[in-house]
């Protein structure tokens, strides 16, 4: 006998009140979940534990010392520097690839890369960027490809290949969100050195600000990107200078 499938209605509210109406299969829901818990993995081969998005530096200056501090400089990257203009630029490459306008992937490919504002930065978004395509083509040959232009950075690469895959966006882009939170923790645990259980707490404290920061990004485009986490910004500057280092960025 086929398999039976219930269907799911999930109802949303963003902060803005708008409902949004999600309905899959549970089949299929499954299907998502187990996708993205393996493209999400820290062992999804695209090299993301040799990257600290600048954090390797910030522990060398006294900036991130212990969890707290830890804590509150993932806070402000989340809402002040890459993840809320990741969260925006996913979130674009999805519509796009939902719409199959590869031109518009094109000029958004283009536009993401000229916001990244070091070249350490620079090399960590579009190496993953072009692993995770490589990789995801490589073992899940079904999903049909959207054409993107060479080395586009992660949030694009991401958004663009889980719209082919038919995941729900407001699955996807949360869940990304969170793999950021990991990567960063698991390169300061790494080292500051911090323990385990700290860096899971840390992971735990900042679940809010992961789901505050993606429904700000809700129903937003490029024009409302615009970041100030300058901090962040002169670490990947030094890191870049450092000797010694355990990261590339």
């Amino acid at each position: 006998m086929p398999m039976a499938t219930t269907t799911i209605t999930m109802i949303t509210v963003t902060m803005r009140g708008i409902p949004t109406i999600t309905t899959m299969t549970d089949v299929s829901a499954t299907r998502a979940a187990l996708r993205l818990q393996s493209w999400l993995s820290p062992s999804f081969p695209i090299g993301a534990y040799s990257y600290s998005h600048g954090v390797e530096a910030a522990i060398e200056g006294g900036l991130v010392s212990d969890a707290e501090t830890l804590r509150d400089w993932i806070d402000g990257l989340l809402k002040f520097g890459s993840g809320a203009s990741d969260a925006i630029l996913l979130s674009e490459a999805w519509r796009h690839a939902s719409g199959g306008d590869e031109k518009a992937l094109y000029v958004l490919t283009e536009f993401a890369t000229a916001l990244i504002p070091t070249a350490e930065l620079r090399l960590e978004a579009s190496s993953q960027g072009t692993a995770f395509i490589k990789t995801v083509s490589a073992a899940w040959g079904e999903i049909e490809q959207i054409a993107l232009p060479p080395a586009p950075p992660l949030p694009v690469a991401y958004g663009a290949i889980t719209a082919a895959a038919d995941i729900a966006l407001d699955l996807a882009g949360p869940l990304y969100l969170q793999a950021f939170v990991h990567n960063l923790v698991s390169a300061a645990v790494r080292a500051v050195p911090l323990g385990q259980t700290d860096g899971q707490r840390v992971i735990a404290a900042l679940e809010v600000s992961v789901d505050e920061v993606w429904c700000a990004s809700e129903g937003r485009s490029i024009d409302d990107i615009g970041t100030a986490a300058l901090m962040a910004e002169w670490s990947s500057m030094q890191h870049e200078a450092m000797d010694g280092r355990l990261f590339r960025s």
